[in-house]
């Protein structure tokens, strides 16, 4: 009431200082539409006065915080820190009530970071200036946001409360983006001497004495910030740092970082040199393409594998062809024993660069090297499997792919298996020519082993040497059936008809001088180049029962009757007599009764011929009456009635006739005949 009274009054002397302190009465009184139009007046007043101005803007930039335009209240208190600091401070001790202050400290200082760090924009506010550029709006433009504004706000906070940190390090930075280097080292040496152990304050030091060349020293309190363990106060400084200093960081940190590693490989050194290349990471913006995989190598030494798939995943986001970050992903996987991933990696990998994957697998420790090694045969090997048996690779996987992985195998490990997967993805590409020749240099002219023989057979086989191909693939037919199946892939029809009459004709004659072994192999040939012929099938079961081989005689039995079609019932009777003699030599009675009396039904005579060599009329009539007898006690009368039957037709035995007989005395009162 008063301010009005003097307000109303002729007289307009100090007409501006009553309207700032009748809008601070306003405030006070929670009209802020009131103490806003009276500060406002006072702020856009043709001829301003200065202390009017300072309290007319500290009381604006208060109403501001309650409607949330932080920005501008800073801005309203750099202005008037700008004006004159001392009368600034005094008005905020004088009309700031104390339970406002804390809060008004807090939102000048987080908003005096974001103007240095450039989170502040032009028009990153809703709040707009008045139109009017008169008086002290034409001061307001919005230069103060630079360094030297954010500097005068920090040293208004500091005289407001010296014992506050954050506006201590605040004046710094400000100092800093000034140029003013020393004067910052200064005030963030004192803080640091009251608080030793402040992590923003560390880095901030540390910046500066690599800035000043005092690099030992920056090193030192680089040591000091890793050993409190935070790391993330870096983010907000480098924002407000320069791009030169920035990229001083970064080399000084990658740099320490790879001596440290050249030194101790202990846990403690690992982790250390893992501190610095995340600060270089930090301070290149977070993506340093050699820090980054350096850094993956140290989490893969402490066996942190997540984190070091995390920070090579990094690298490909950035660059998918990668050829470091693919590699040492694939030995992640490998140490974590991923097959399926680990292959793929270093599949990638060597398909962009071989010349610098395979030094780094020669690196890895033998066991490990075995492992490599050995995933990407067997990825090679299938993937090579079916290409020559559907004609098409798995995936987008090509045949020069197959060619670059079977080459690096060759070069990490000269096996006699690397040569030969070599050869064959050779062969697939159908270049015969340089198989051969790298065959032979890998194992001579006549090779003694055999899978390489094998190969050379398969070769020569496109000179048409059937005779002499046939050895060696025989021999490969004892040892491994799939990889002769594999070979016979690169061998054309004609040319495996021609073979397979060669294994057969040849396989016979080692059977009729009892050189049962050797004449399988030749016999095993001709079946899987004549694609399961029943006459070869037939004649390898003969030789696998010779050599005692029951269980593998009855498989290739087994296929040829699946293959009875338009043969002759005698063929087939034979046929039958033959499963059925396996299938007693494996205790199989009951279905061994059943095979002979199909044999019987299909031509009687060649079976009763057959049956009295082998296993004999009177020992298979026992067999036939032990079955019977079986079916007998489980009430089967049928199935029994039929098996004494045909026994009898085989011989004439008393056992059976009785069977019989009891069969028609229990059932006499259902007809089974």
């Amino acid at each position: 009431d008063m301010c009005q009274q003097l307000l109303a009054a002729e007289q307009s002397t100090y007409h501006n200082t009553l309207l700032a302190l009748r809008g601070f009465c306003s405030l006070h009184a929670q009209d802020h539409h009131g103490a806003l139009q009276d500060f406002q007046r006072v702020i856009e007043h043709d001829s301003p006065h200065p202390s009017s101005c300072i309290k007319a803007l500290c009381g604006r930039g208060l109403i501001r915080i309650s409607g949330g335009s932080n920005y501008l209240t800073a801005l309203d208190y750099i202005t008037a820190c700008q004006l004159k600091l001392e009368e600034t401070i005094f008005t905020i001790k004088s009309y700031v009530p104390w339970n406002q202050r804390g809060l008004l400290l807090k939102v000048l200082q987080e908003e005096g970071q974001m103007m240095l760090q450039k989170k502040r924009y032009p028009g990153g506010s809703k709040a707009s200036f008045q139109k009017k550029q008169t008086g002290l709006c034409t001061f307001l433009t919005l230069k103060s946001r630079d360094a030297p504004g954010v500097f005068q706000l920090a040293s208004l906070l500091v005289e407001l409360d010296s014992s506050d940190e954050a506006s201590r390090i605040l004046c710094a930075d400000a100092l800093y983006q000034m140029g003013r280097g020393e004067e910052a080292h200064k005030v963030l040496s004192l803080a640091l001497s009251r608080n030793p152990q402040r992590a923003p304050v560390l880095a901030r030091l540390a910046l500066l004495q690599l800035k000043r060349g005092f690099v030992h020293d920056g090193s030192q309190l680089l040591k000091r910030l890793i050993r409190i363990g935070d790391s993330s106060c870096l983010l907000p400084i480098l924002d407000i740092f320069q791009d030169e200093d920035r990229k001083l960081l970064q080399s000084h940190c990658r740099w320490r970082a790879l001596a440290i590693l050249k030194g101790k490989q202990e846990g403690a050194a690992i982790k250390e040199a893992i501190a610095h290349l995340s600060f270089a990471i930090l301070a290149a913006g977070g993506y340093a393409e050699d820090c980054l995989l350096t850094r993956a190598r140290c989490y893969g030494r402490l066996g942190q594998m997540k984190t070091a798939i995390f920070d090579f995943n990094a690298v490909l986001k950035e660059d998918p062809r990668n050829v470091q970050a693919l590699s040492g992903r694939g030995f992640v996987h490998l140490a974590l024993r991923q097959q399926k991933e680990a292959v793929q990696d270093l599949i990638s990998a060597l398909k962009l660069e071989a010349g610098a994957v395979i030094p780094a697998i020669l690196s890895l420790k033998p066991e490990a090297q075995g492992l490599v090694t050995g995933w990407l045969l067997q990825h090679g090997r299938a993937a090579l499997t079916e290409l020559v048996a559907t004609k098409n690779l798995p995936g987008e996987e090509t045949l020069e792919d197959l060619l670059t992985v079977a080459k690096a195998l060759t070069k990490i490990c000269r096996a006699a298996q690397h040569h030969i997967f070599y050869t064959d993805v050779l062969m697939a590409n159908g270049r015969h020519q340089e198989a051969l020749k790298h065959l032979q240099e890998a194992f001579g002219h006549s090779p003694a082993e055999d899978f390489a023989r094998a190969r050379l057979a398969v070769l020569q086989l496109q000179s048409r040497n059937v005779a002499g191909a046939a050895a060696p693939l025989s021999v490969l037919a004892r040892r491994d059936e799939k990889d002769l199946a594999f070979l016979l892939n690169f061998v054309d029809t004609k040319q495996q008809q021609h073979l397979a009459q060669a294994a057969a004709q040849e396989g016979k004659v080692l059977m009729r001088s009892h050189h049962h072994e050797q004449a399988l192999g030749y016999l095993s040939l001709a079946v899987l180049a004549s694609r399961d012929s029943p006459r070869y099938l037939r004649h390898r079961a003969a030789c696998l029962m010779h050599l005692k081989k029951h269980e593998k005689a009855l498989k290739d039995m087994a296929k040829v009757i699946q293959g009875h079609g338009c043969n002759s019932p005698k063929t087939r009777a034979g046929d039958h007599c033959c499963q059925g003699l396996l299938l007693l030599a494996l205790a199989q009675e009951e279905a061994a009764v059943q095979h002979y009396m199909q044999a019987l039904q299909l031509d009687e005579p060649l079976a009763l011929g057959t049956i009295s060599k082998c296993p004999g009329r009177e020992a298979l009539t026992k067999t036939f009456h032990k079955i019977a007898q079986c079916n007998f006690e489980k009430q089967r009368y049928e199935e029994a009635w039929k098996i004494t039957d045909w026994g009898l037709k085989i011989d004439k035995s008393s056992e059976l006739q009785k069977l019989k007989a009891r069969l028609k005395r229990e059932a006499s009162s259902c007809r089974i005949h």
